[in-house]
């Protein structure tokens, strides 16, 4: 039995990719045996040194993924609820756990790229206070089918979500944080907590202090830590790629290198480590890497 699940993420602004691609790398991944394939929720980005550059609409690219997939589960690594009213996005959320036949992992999160939310024109001040109303729409509708909240950010009028999700409560849902505010939401209302790459130095010895903050946020709630499931993104670099260009200086990592049984030792760590799931962020992201990732997986699964 594998000792974690192992997930991908598609490209996301490392280059253009089209669909074509796209649709190829997702088929190609559930066939190599990847457990989940994930979509940045990005608009742009605007780094130092770097031209603009933006991704395709993630919640499009999730149902066209959904479309030609059949076993894979498929998410937004993670969606800001600032990008969308949360209503709708529960409503797109319960759509493509239709689509996928309830296959969706619902990440969600604050936001953080200013540059996107000014040139969106979507308000970057009180982010966390605007997830933690937003965060009860969405779970309200996807878990109970209704909600009717007056906020000072959203208001909700006797909100009814039909059709319902393909699963009974609704798709699982995930919150990427490390705050203390945010990680108490998480603690209380989802089913999973995820951290990003950086947070944690892409290593497994990195995610004990974080799994510390995430036990003490369930104490504080009344919640039993081991029904949280811990989940992390990591960066991986083949052999021979160049450096990761993904997200500018901010980004840069000492990426997991190695042989597939080198690498399959490193994600068992991870798993050693309390991590249930893992979304590999791969360099260089092709069709052909992806194949290749195939060989770490069967290491794994050994």
């Amino acid at each position: 039995m594998r000792p974690l699940a192992v997930g991908l993420q598609l490209p996301e602004v490392e280059r253009v990719v089209r669909w074509s691609e796209l649709k190829d790398m997702a088929r190609v991944a559930e066939q190599v045996g990847v457990d989940s394939v994930w979509v940045g929720d990005h608009l742009l980005f605007r780094d130092q040194g770097l031209p603009p550059r933006g991704p395709w609409e993630a919640w499009s690219v999730l149902a066209a993924v959904a479309a030609v997939t059949d076993r894979v589960h498929i998410g937004p690594l993670v969606a800001s609820t600032s990008f969308h009213n949360p209503a709708m996005l529960a409503k797109k959320a319960a759509t493509i756990d239709e689509i996928s036949g309830g296959r969706l992992i619902l990440g969600l999160g604050a936001g953080w790229n200013e540059p996107e939310y000014l040139a969106y024109g979507f308000p970057f001040d009180h982010r966390v206070d605007r997830f933690e109303e937003a965060f009860a729409i969405i779970r309200g509708l996807l878990r109970e089918g209704s909600v009717d909240l007056v906020g000072r950010y959203y208001q909700v009028r006797d909100c009814v979500l039909i059709p319902r999700p393909a699963r009974p409560g609704g798709p699982h849902i995930m919150v990427g944080t490390t705050g203390p505010r945010m990680l108490r939401l998480a603690a209380a209302h989802a089913d999973a907590w995820n951290a990003w790459f950086t947070w944690f130095g892409n290593r497994p010895e990195g995610v004990a202090a974080l799994r510390a903050k995430v036990d003490r946020a369930c104490a504080d709630v009344g919640r039993d830590p081991a029904t949280l499931q811990r989940t992390v993104a990591v960066h991986v670099r083949l052999e021979g790629s160049e450096a990761a260009r993904r997200g500018g200086p901010k980004e840069r990592v000492q990426s997991l290198r190695g042989s597939p049984a080198e690498l399959a030792a490193s994600l068992r760590a991870f798993g050693a480590e309390g991590i249930s799931h893992v979304q590999l962020v791969v360099d260089p992201i092709t069709v052909g890497s992806i194949e290749w990732l195939g060989s770490t997986l069967d290491a794994l699964d050994r």
